[in-house]
């Protein structure tokens, strides 16, 4: 091979990043290396990343192998002390040409592989500029990085570090540069997002922010946020939902259970009844605006009336797309000092929380037959409604919204009409 390889896990801040590592690594004059961006949100994910060093070196013997991201960050020695492994990069480092041109010759120690810094220490977000997110259709900016909340089941702080946000204005230069290359949807990214401005001169908030990019870059088609706290959801934010057009229907929401006992466990900042009062909320504000939400099946001490409480609030939050994770135990943190479930029970759990998760979609997809809606298309023949929805489409280039009648679905995918009613060139 040769040139720079970047093998993506995780997060959609780590899609945006690699982007960022792949020119930084380039700038740097790195060649014939695979760089491996982690992600450490459960012991799953740390898993397939080793998997997937172990067959980097298999396929590319002669190659630079470097593994950067959370899982690096949080457990660097453990990637060190792998023969196939020539480098860790932190997650400060694998963002700067610096980082590529500082590493080791082949063959050193574990603990010359290692350059982590402490992330604690970093108290700045620089705005890192991409003109193009390689083989998608929108791009993502990059507003904020860390998180100040110390979850008991999260090690991402310790991978992230501490809350810090970009500057309104670096975030707006960007949005223009990427509108001018020729994105008509652009996704606001962040570990915390809705944590964005705390930290700031005036501390400007994230609707705020939201609202500031629409008003100052009128040619931007849709906006998306990826992922909010709902507990820190603020004004701007909620007038946006409610009389944006181009602010797009649909919010992945931060929710983690539906039980009070556990949200206290886990230390979240909401109840039950604040995540329904919510949804409800912006339902009233958006009719027809799509909800999802990250859940966590097997979280220690969870028992079967509890679980229910998570299954219920499915239904209860209206919620249609579902990430659920199986409970999974990261050293350092408080949940895994706690009494933990059988792996079975919490598979087991998890399982009946996905079904769940399928019928809520299923259902979702009925009532968007006999509807017509405006498809930003991904690649041949798939794109996405304003509410994140896949459509089998056969018309539209990618990068183009087309308006489309949706005729039905199968079980995964909406199906469009084959003809569409307007397009809107990139």
């Amino acid at each position: 091979m040769s040139g720079v390889d970047v093998i993506t896990f995780g997060c959609r801040l780590n899609t945006y990043e690699s982007e960022v590592m792949r020119r930084e690594a380039e700038k740097a004059g790195l060649n014939n290396a695979i760089v491996i961006n982690t992600c450490a949100v459960t012991g799953e994910a740390v898993r397939q990343a080793k998997q997937a060093v172990r067959r980097a070196r298999r396929d590319n013997p002669h190659a630079r192998i470097i593994v950067t991201g959370c899982a690096a960050q949080t457990e660097a020695s453990s990637f060190a002390s792998m023969e196939e492994v020539d480098a860790v990069l932190g997650n400060e480092e694998k963002l700067t040409s610096a980082g590529y041109r500082k590493l080791p010759d082949f063959g050193v120690s574990t603990e010359e592989k290692i350059r982590v810094n402490d992330i604690m220490s970093v108290k700045n977000t620089a705005p890192q500029m991409v003109d193009a997110i390689e083989g998608r259709a929108r791009a993502f900016v990059q507003v904020q990085n860390g998180c100040d909340h110390r979850c008991t089941f999260c090690i991402i702080p310790f991978g992230r570090g501490n809350s810090r946000s970009v500057p309104m204005g670096a975030v707006v230069e960007q949005v223009h540069r990427l509108v001018g290359n020729g994105y008509l949807e652009v996704v606001i990214t962040g570990v915390d997002a809705t944590s964005y401005g705390a930290d700031l001169p005036g501390a400007p908030t994230l609707g705020l922010l939201a609202r500031t990019i629409l008003d100052q870059v009128p040619e931007l088609r849709r906006l998306r946020l990826s992922s909010i706290d709902s507990i820190e959801a603020d004004d701007h934010l909620l007038a946006l939902i409610s009389d944006e057009e181009r602010f797009m229907p649909h919010l992945h929401l931060s929710l983690q259970h539906g039980d009070d006992m556990i949200l206290k466990r886990m230390k979240r900042r909401h109840l039950r009844d604040d995540a329904v009062a919510f949804c409800q909320q912006v339902r009233d504000l958006r009719p027809g605006i799509s909800l999802g939400a990250d859940l966590i099946a097997g979280f220690p001490t969870e028992t079967e009336d509890m679980f229910e409480n998570a299954l219920s609030l499915v239904d209860d939050c209206g919620l249609s797309f579902l990430h659920v994770f199986p409970y999974s135990p990261r050293e350092g943190t408080p949940a895994a000092r706690m009494p933990q479930h059988d792996r079975s029970l919490i598979k087991n759990r998890a399982a009946r929380l996905r079904r769940k998760g399928e019928e809520a979609y299923l259902s979702h997809l009925d009532t968007m037959i006999g509807t017509r809606q405006n498809v930003l298309i991904e690649r041949p023949g798939l794109g996405r409604t304003e509410n994140f929805t896949l459509v089998n489409i056969q018309s539209g280039d990618p990068g183009t919204i087309v308006t489309v009648d949706i005729t039905g679905h199968d079980a995964e995918r909406l199906t469009a009409s084959d003809r569409p009613s307007t397009q809107a060139a990139a």
